[in-house]
């Protein structure tokens, strides 16, 4: 039996964050049925943050609303404050992702407050999610886990302090994120025990970038610690408004491709996957999607685990 491994989509609000030009919302919806159709059943469509800091984002409640009517996704928002959360629960989304960063810097940068002032912040958020009557999962993500491009090195336990504080305010599934993709898998590996020490089967997923190219390197060292969720975000874009340096997310064609290769089943049909670039490229700067797969194309000797070729 190969054993299943969860690729979270991030494309709709983390590939097109840094996109200057509005992509339309018929657009987005289009790309997100073509990523369903691929087999991708978690994904990230949009977040709930200022317009005016990130207007590419402004539609979120019209693309959560659309991609809800596709049967068998499941639909992430992303929310950085109480305002953003009441919104996205409000959308009708089905996780809502809060990010804390583990860097004192960036997370004034990001959220204009500081880790500890946001701790508390989060955890108002989780205590009036739960006091709503429709449930809803809180993924929390400890960013800047590996590297800050505004403070550089991040302590680990600062990264196991965060991590601790998701716990406590009650936080349903934590992710480490490599937000400006400085993680080795050294790091990597180092990172994952110590918070699986700390929060054990909390930590569910890795965010990783591909910034000096060892997003995939990073990918196995995360496998080989237990971890069986990766986001991932087609073409390899994206990046964060708020950490200079950052760049595209890892390729979910090459993910797909190395997991499926290696006998984790994603169940994603990667002949589909690479079709559904087209939904989205007409909408983006030219050579913005990349990808070692894309290029290449798929060889005869690849034998996905979950069988999916059609």
């Amino acid at each position: 039996m190969s054993e299943r491994v969860t690729v979270t989509e991030v494309g709709p609000r983390d590939g097109l964050q840094l996109i200057a030009q509005p992509v339309p919302t018929e657009a987005k919806i289009a790309w997100i049925k073509a990523l369903h159709a691929a087999g991708l059943r978690d994904i990230e469509v949009g977040s709930f943050v200022s317009p005016r800091l990130v207007p590419q984002m402004a539609d979120s409640a019209a693309v959560v609303a659309q991609a809800l009517r596709i049967e068998g996704l499941t639909v992430y928002a992303l929310a950085a404050n109480l305002k953003g959360a009441m919104a996205a629960y409000a959308a009708g989304a089905h996780v809502i992702v809060i990010p804390l960063s583990a860097s004192d810097r960036h997370s004034r940068a990001n959220v204009n407050k500081g880790t500890l002032e946001h701790i508390a912040a989060i955890g108002d958020i989780i205590e009036w999610l739960r006091a709503q009557p429709r449930p809803v999962r809180v993924d929390c993500v400890t960013a800047s886990a590996f590297g800050c491009s505004v403070a550089g090195t991040v302590p680990l336990k600062d990264v196991v302090a965060a991590a601790k504080a998701l716990a406590l305010a009650g936080a349903d599934r934590i992710t480490l994120a490599d937000t400006v993709g400085y993680a080795h898998p050294a790091l990597v590996q180092g990172t994952v025990r110590a918070v699986q020490d700390a929060v054990g089967p909390l930590l569910h997923k890795l965010h990783l970038h591909d910034t000096m190219g060892l997003g995939l390197a990073n990918a196995v060292m995360g496998l080989q610690e237990g971890i069986r969720e990766f986001d991932a975000c087609m073409g390899g874009l994206g990046g964060c408004p708020f950490a200079p340096g950052a760049s595209g997310n890892i390729v979910t064609e090459d993910l797909v491709f190395m997991l499926e290769s290696m006998g984790c089943a994603t169940h994603v049909d990667l002949p589909a996957l690479l079709a559904a670039r087209a939904a989205i490229a007409p909408h983006l700067p030219a050579g913005a999607l990349r990808g070692g797969v894309p290029v290449a194309g798929i060889p005869s000797t690849y034998r996905p685990a979950s069988g999916c070729m059609h």
